[in-house]
């Protein structure tokens, strides 16, 4: 599945329960088509100790989240956006704000 976001990526939460939290993407996975973001979808994990020195307990991580409940955040817009693609003179591909046609990083 083609993704419109890629790992180290700002985004906007659109829906559910962390709608309209910004964070960037941690990790992206094509094959199932969900994100993990920064600061989002946080759940509770219970941790075993592997060995005498390492401490269980329960730790709190993100977990993953639809690719289609994200949407690129641009800074000039100050909003999330849709994506478009230009050809630069040189002849790279280069991802583009539809609303201000600013260049995404």
């Amino acid at each position: 599945m083609k993704m419109h976001v890629k790992k180290n990526d700002k985004v906007i939460v659109i829906s559910g329960e962390d709608a309209g939290v910004i964070g960037n993407v941690i990790e992206a996975m094509p094959k199932s088509g969900k994100v993990v973001v920064k600061g989002v979808n946080i759940v509770k994990k219970h941790v075993r100790p592997r060995n005498a020195q390492q401490q269980g307990g329960i730790i709190d991580q993100e977990a993953a989240i639809y690719a289609s409940k994200v949407m690129l955040y641009c800074e000039k817009c100050k909003s999330g956006v849709r994506v478009g693609h230009k050809i630069n003179e040189d002849g790279t591909k280069v991802r583009v704000c539809k609303k201000c046609g600013e260049v995404i990083e």
